[in-house]
């Protein structure tokens, strides 16, 4: 009697090696990895690897994506959920999350560094990029600032600029989080909540 063939569900071994390739990043760094290393991590050869991703650039760019979306996903809840917190307490308990995410994930944050490097030597419009990447949490940001404004928790302002300026603390800060161990996630989540609570009515 002959074995019936396995039938393989293709997007959850695409999601296995992207789970194995930020593994591999990890460990290794951006540069230093290929897509033996990956093939490697995921018990599959490099031809079957080859069936779901180009090369080492397109699995990283889908893995960040993966990410983020989960990362979004869950700020989207904290942001609209039902319950008693304000507009500004909200925007608090998001970058709190974001600082613990840097502070646990070192690695990837400097990966992240070395992809927009190797990215921005080959030419590419990095900062387009980027801005297309967190264009959702850009966007999530000034929405609660303006829903805010509408209930009276936040005072009047553009919410567009300041929507902009609290993005831009919270990523300078994450990165000083995630880079420099004497800086604390708290330490982080604490001049951000300074600073929106200059905006509270």
């Amino acid at each position: 009697m002959r074995a019936v063939p396995k039938i393989v569900d293709k997007e959850e071994r695409m999601q296995m090696i992207l789970s194995k390739a930020l593994e591999v990043f990890a460990k290794v760094g951006y540069r230093e990895s290929n897509l033996s290393l990956i093939a490697e991590a995921c018990c599959l050869s490099r031809p079957t690897v080859y069936q779901y991703f180009s090369d080492k650039k397109e699995i990283y760019y889908y893995a960040v994506k993966n990410v983020t979306s989960r990362m979004f996903e869950k700020y989207s809840n904290i942001a609209f959920a039902p319950g008693d917190q304000d507009e500004i307490e909200r925007l608090r308990m998001i970058v709190l999350d974001i600082f613990s995410f840097a502070r646990e994930n070192e690695s990837t944050l400097s990966n992240l560094v070395e992809f927009i490097l190797s990215e921005k030597k080959s030419g590419v419009d990095v900062y387009s990029s980027i801005r297309s990447r967190t264009a959702k949490m850009r966007i999530l940001i000034k929405r609660l600032v303006l829903q805010g404004i509408h209930r009276n928790t936040i005072r009047e302002c553009d919410a567009d600029k300041v929507g902009e300026e609290i993005f831009s603390l919270v990523v300078a800060e994450a990165f000083q989080v995630g880079f420099f161990p004497s800086f604390s996630a708290e330490e982080a989540s604490s001049i951000v909540s300074e600073f929106l609570e200059a905006f509270r009515r």
